[in-house]
C-alpha cells in the first residue's frame, strides 16, 4: 500500500539583526538619513528657512565687493561700464544704433536684464559644488543655495534699476505708466531665473566642468538675444535669414524678457516690435522653468554633497 508524501514547505529563514532592526526604524517612525522628502513637505521646508534664504543672499552681495575700495558702487559700475563698452564697439563701430531710436537706453535697459539672466546661471552652476562644506556639514534643503543666490543677483538688480532710471531720464524718457509693466515682467523674469539656477545647481553638482563651458553658452545667448541690436530688425534686413529663425530668436526667454522691458521703459518701443503673445511667452517661460527646476533639482536632492 503506497503512501502519498505531501510536498514540505520551505523554511522561512530566521529573521537576522538587519531584519529586526528594519521593523524596530519602522515602528517609532525612523526613516533613512539624507532621504529625498516628498514634494510638499520639501516646499514646507523651504519656506521655513525663508529667512536664512534672504539673509545669506543679503551676505553674499555685502560680501562681493568688500575687498574694493569703490565698495558697493561696483554693483552699478559693472553692468554700466559693459554698456558702455558695447555701445562703442557694436553701437558706433558696427553701426547697430543707425536704425535703432534712442539707443543708449535701448542699449542699457538691454545690458542691465540681460545681467540679471546670465548671472543668475552662473552663480547657480556653483551653487553646490562651489558650498560644499557647507552641504556636507549641515541639513537643510538644498534649494536653499540656489535661490539664495538668484535673490542675490536680483537685489544687485535694483541697484541697477535705480541707475537706469537716471539714465533715461536723462536721455528723455520720462515716468509713465507704461513703467508699472516692469513688475510683473521682473516678477516672471525671477521665475526664470531661479528655475535656470536650480537645474544649473544639479548639473554643476554633477558636473564642475560646466562651469568651465558655460561662460562660452552665455555669450552666444547674449548675441542671440538681441542686447545690442534689434532682433525684430532681422526680418527686414536679411533676407537671407530664414523667418522661423528670426522668430525663434524673438521668442526665447533671454529676447522675451528685455524686449518687454524695454518696451515698458521707452517710448520709442513700440508694440509692434515685440512678438507676438509676449505675456504669455514672458508667463510661460518663467512658469515652466521654474516648476520644471524646481522639480528637476529636488528629484537629486540625496545626492547633494556625497561622493
Amino acid at each position: 500500500m503506497s503512501q502519498t508524501i505531501a510536498p514540505t514547505q520551505p523554511t522561512p529563514p530566521a529573521p537576522g539583526p538587519e531584519t529586526d532592526l528594519t521593523a524596530l526604524a519602522a515602528r517609532h517612525g525612523l526613516s533613512v538619513s539624507g532621504a529625498r522628502p516628498s514634494l510638499p513637505r520639501y516646499v514646507g521646508q523651504l519656506w521655513s528657512r525663508r529667512h536664512f534664504i534672504t539673509t545669506f543672499a543679503t551676505a553674499k552681495l555685502t560680501a562681493q565687493y568688500s575687498q574694493a575700495k569703490m565698495g558697493q558702487i561696483w554693483q552699478i559700475m559693472t553692468p554700466l561700464l559693459n554698456a558702455i563698452v558695447y555701445y562703442f564697439i557694436f553701437g558706433v563701430l558696427l553701426g547697430t544704433k543707425r536704425n535703432v531710436p534712442d539707443y543708449i537706453p535701448f542699449l542699457v535697459t538691454g545690458v542691465f536684464i540681460w545681467t540679471y539672466t546670465s548671472s543668475s546661471v552662473s552663480v547657480g552652476i556653483r551653487a553646490i559644488s562651489g558650498n560644499q562644506g557647507l552641504v556636507r556639514a549641515l541639513h537643510f534643503p538644498r534649494a536653499s543655495l540656489p535661490l539664495s543666490l538668484v535673490l542675490q543677483q536680483l537685489q544687485q538688480l535694483f541697484f541697477s534699476i535705480c541707475a537706469l532710471v537716471v539714465i533715461l531720464i536723462g536721455f528723455g524718457q520720462y515716468p509713465r505708466f507704461h513703467w508699472v509693466l516692469a513688475i510683473p515682467a521682473l516678477f516672471c523674469q525671477s521665475l526664470f531665473c531661479a528655475g535656470v539656477s536650480l537645474i544649473m545647481a544639479r548639473l554643476g553638482a554633477k558636473t564642475p566642468d560646466l562651469a568651465q563651458l558655460m561662460p562660452f553658452v552665455i555669450r552666444v545667448w547674449m548675441y542671440t538675444s538681441g542686447v545690442m541690436w534689434s532682433v525684430e530688425k532681422l526680418a527686414s534686413g536679411h533676407q537671407g535669414i530664414p523667418s522661423w529663425v528670426v522668430t525663434a530668436l524673438r521668442c526665447q526667454p533671454g529676447a522675451v524678457y528685455i524686449d518687454i522691458m524695454r518696451f515698458a521703459l521707452i517710448t520709442s518701443f513700440h508694440s509692434n516690435q515685440l512678438p507676438p503673445h509676449v505675456w504669455a511667452l514672458c508667463a510661460g517661460w518663467g512658469l515652466l522653468f521654474f516648476v520644471g527646476g524646481f522639480i528637476y533639482f529636488w528629484r537629486a536632492e540625496e545626492t547633494y554633497g556625497r561622493g
